[in-house]
């Protein structure tokens, strides 16, 4: 299963992609994130290899993350025209998935959001939930771009009540 989705945020490139890139700020836009530890290498460099747990719906799922592109390596002061890539391999039970994210200029105080998502299912409920209910990925991934675009553009913390 294959699909893309895209989001346009109110903050200049280099801030959006620097909030990506810290994982001090993960907790804040990544709804669920109950942990996300570094087993090998350094948080967001390629090689990396991850230890990640999600809360939801009164359950954890964990995963393993692999960091498997990001460019350019150093995040300051890139050029106006450069396409920032974070690409990675996340492996759960029953599923594979690759992420291409591309962040470019959408305007000097605007950038927008690729995410290119591929799913392989290797169980027999993930293949089920994947043929009935492709959907749920796609709006899943929204989600958690729509919550950095809130954090980036007004400081919402997904782990706060809404009131």
């Amino acid at each position: 299963m294959k699909y893309s989705v895209s989001i346009e945020i109110a903050v200049p490139r280099e801030r959006a992609v620097q909030m990506l890139a810290d994982p001090a700020q993960m907790p804040k836009w990544l709804r669920g994130l109950v942990l996300h530890e570094p087993l090998t290498g350094m948080h967001g460099h390629v090689g990396t290899e991850s230890r990640v747990v999600f809360g939801t719906g009164g359950r954890q799922i964990e995963c393993t993350e692999t960091i498997t592109r990001r460019e350019p390596a150093d995040l300051q002061e890139i050029p106006s025209e450069t396409v920032v890539h974070f690409e990675r391999e996340i492996v759960a039970e029953g599923m594979w998935n690759a992420v291409r994210d591309r962040l470019t200029e959408a305007g000097p105080e605007a950038t927008l959001w690729v995410s290119e998502n591929e799913f392989r299912f290797s169980n027999v409920p993930m293949r089920l939930m994947g043929r009935l209910m492709p959907g749920v990925f796609r709006k899943q991934s929204l989600q958690h771009m729509q919550d950095f675009k809130e954090y980036a553009e007004h400081g919402t913390d997904v782990r706060e009540p809404k009131g």
